[in-house]
């Protein structure tokens, strides 16, 4: 089965070309969802969060805007989540693997926001990153409730560069040009990613 890393920075549409993939009946594991998951009321995060960050628990689940509060300046506390969560998080992507392969997958993608600085690049086989310009980036994010030009920064800081990501990829796909545009070009790769599928298995 081929493994295709889809990442990309904040307001890049990732998740818009994660859901074009899924429209074309390939299995996408979504980071995210899965951190959701995990700090959602009976997640397997929670408690050790709050054994770390006592008070970001409300009602049984992670508050994520305390949480954030907690961790986004603070590199020592950022690590000490991540120590938590990653490994959770990895223990849910061997599953998903391992249900699509069961399930008779050629090519499933792994949408992971952090794919490159978390070393996820690794366990892949192909990697596609989404980028626009970053005038478009930038308007894109500051629309979203609640996110000012200071959090936008700060996550930005966060993440590796956009040019050092294009210039890891093997696959770079635009959102600046439109839904169809973007359609075409995740088309264009699955047909790719299974014609090598295909290949390998003879």
């Amino acid at each position: 089965m081929i493994i295709l890393g889809l990442t990309g920075s904040i307001g890049m549409g990732k998740s818009a070309t994660a859901n074009l993939f899924r429209e074309e009946g390939v299995p996408v594991y979504d980071a995210d969802a899965a951190v959701h998951a995990l700090y959602a009321e009976g997640g397997a995060a929670v408690a050790p969060i709050e054994a770390a960050f006592p008070g970001v628990v409300e009602g049984g689940s992670v508050d994520r805007t305390r949480l954030r509060t907690r961790v986004l300046d603070n590199p020592a506390a950022m690590k000490m989540l991540e120590g938590i969560v990653h490994p959770l998080a990895g223990a849910a992507q061997v599953e998903f693997r391992q249900k699509a392969k069961v399930e008779g997958a050629e090519f499933a993608v792994l949408d992971i926001p952090l794919l490159f600085e978390t070393g996820g690049d690794r366990n892949c086989n192909y990697t596609l990153v989404v980028t626009a310009p970053a005038n478009i980036q930038r308007e894109r994010v500051l629309s979203r409730p609640g996110v000012t030009a200071e959090t936008f920064e700060a996550i930005l800081a966060r993440q590796m560069p956009d040019a050092d990501k294009r210039a890891r990829a093997d696959f770079i796909l635009s959102t600046a040009h439109g839904f169809d545009f973007a359609r075409d070009q995740v088309r264009a790769i699955v047909a790719l990613m299974i014609r090598i599928a295909r290949d390998q298995n003879g």
